[in-house]
């Protein structure tokens, strides 16, 4: 669904601190434990879409390898905006399993 992605980032980088976007990548990928693959082509534009809208911001540091990349951080707009995604998505959530849960006679 539309703004997964954006969501699953902005909880990543809540959780753990600035990161660069391979580090993002490779944790997401760890906490569906390997059922989501991200590449890259799917990834920085929602980072460049993410810092537009300012719920995250960048500079450049050194990775684990001593590699130059953009680390990414979550922003107060950004937290904000996850809090209230969350929300939502929690609420999504609960409905959808109403439909799970039904069965024909509860509807009689």
């Amino acid at each position: 669904m539309q703004g997964t992605l954006a969501l699953m980032i902005l909880k990543t980088l809540d959780v753990l601190g600035p990161l660069h976007g391979y580090g993002i990548a490779r944790r997401i990928e760890q906490i569906s434990q390997g059922v989501l693959a991200v590449n890259q082509g799917t990834l920085y534009p929602v980072l460049l879409k993410l810092e537009q809208e300012g719920a995250i911001a960048s500079e450049w540091g050194a990775s684990e390898n001593n590699r130059r990349a953009r680390f990414y951080r979550l922003t107060k707009d950004g937290r904000k905006q996850m809090q209230a995604e969350t929300r939502d998505w929690e609420q999504t959530a609960a409905i959808i399993g109403r439909f799970f849960e039904v069965k024909a006679e509860d509807l009689a």
